[in-house]
C-alpha cells in the first residue's frame, strides 16, 4: 500500500498557484477557485487525507481511515471499522477493487473487475474537490458555468470520463454537487450510471460530509459521517 500511495502522489511540483492560472476561465469558475484555493498553494495534484466518524455496516460503527488522493490518476482508502473489520477501496493503473476482513482473516467483501474499475474511477474523480489544485485547467480539466451558482469540470481517469457539476453559494463555497457514477445499485448485475449528490455541511480546513452512496457491487454498502481533516493540500 504505501509503495501505490508514494506512486500516486509523487513529489511537490515546485510551482504555486497565482491569479494567472485562472485566466479564460468564467466568472463562477474563478470564484470558487479562489475560495478553494489560497494564493502560493503549491500545485499539488495529490493528497492525503485522514478520516474518523462513523460507517453505518449493519449498524453505526465508529471508523477511523487515511487516504492518498489524485483525481487523475486513481485513490487508495483504507479503513478500520470498530477495530475489528479492516480494509480498502482503491482505483490504481486503471484498475479498481475493494477488499475487506473481518479480524484479518475472514473476507466480508471482495469485487474487482472491469465493472469495479469503472465505477470506482468515477469516485476518484468526484472526490476532486478534496484536491482543488488538481482541478486547475493546466491539468487537463475544463471547465464550464451555466450561471453563477452551477459549474461543471470534466475530466477523464483512463477510459472513464468523469463530471463534476458544484453548486456554489455567493462566496465560491460548495453547499452540495452532483456526478455520476457506475454501479449495479440493486444487485441485479445491471451496471448503469447512478446519479450521486454528497453534501457539504460546514466548509473550512476541516469539516463534516454526508456522502451517502447505493448500496451494490464495487462500493461500500454504508453512509459515511466524517470528519475530514487533510494532511496535505487545501480542504474545499
Amino acid at each position: 500500500m504505501a509503495d501505490w500511495e508514494n506512486r500516486l502522489c509523487g513529489g511537490p511540483s515546485g510551482e504555486v498557484f497565482s491569479s494567472a492560472e485562472l485566466e479564460g476561465l468564467p466568472e463562477p469558475v474563478r470564484r470558487y477557485l479562489r475560495t478553494a484555493i489560497v494564493p502560493g498553494t503549491p500545485l499539488a495534484v495529490c493528497a492525503r487525507l485522514r478520516m474518523r466518524g462513523r460507517i453505518k455496516v449493519g449498524r453505526w460503527l465508529p471508523f477511523s481511515a487515511r487516504e492518498a488522493l489524485n483525481p487523475h490518476e486513481g485513490f487508495i482508502w483504507s479503513a478500520r471499522a470498530a477495530g475489528v473489520i479492516a480494509g480498502s477501496d482503491r482505483y490504481f493503473d486503471e484498475a479498481g477493487a475493494m477488499d475487506w476482513k473481518l479480524a484479518g482473516m475472514v473476507t466480508v467483501a471482495h469485487a474487482d473487475g472491469p465493472e469495479v474499475s469503472q465505477s470506482a474511477a468515477g469516485q476518484a474523480g468526484g472526490k476532486g474537490i478534496w484536491v482543488p489544485t488538481a482541478l486547475l485547467p493546466r491539468f487537463g480539466v475544463t471547465w464550464s458555468a451555466a450561471d453563477e451558482a452551477h459549474v461543471t469540470a470534466r475530466l477523464h481517469l483512463g477510459p472513464t470520463p468523469v463530471e463534476i457539476n458544484l453548486d456554489l453559494d455567493p462566496g465560491g463555497r460548495i453547499p452540495s454537487m452532483v456526478f455520476d457514477r457506475w454501479g449495479d445499485s440493486d444487485e441485479t448485475k445491471s451496471w448503469a450510471w447512478h446519479l450521486m449528490n454528497p453534501q457539504v455541511r460546514h466548509s473550512a480546513m476541516s469539516f463534516e460530509a454526508v456522502q451517502a452512496m447505493p448500496a451494490g457491487r464495487g462500493r461500500r454498502q454504508a453512509a459515511v459521517r466524517a470528519v475530514a481533516m487533510p494532511h496535505s493540500g487545501h480542504a474545499v
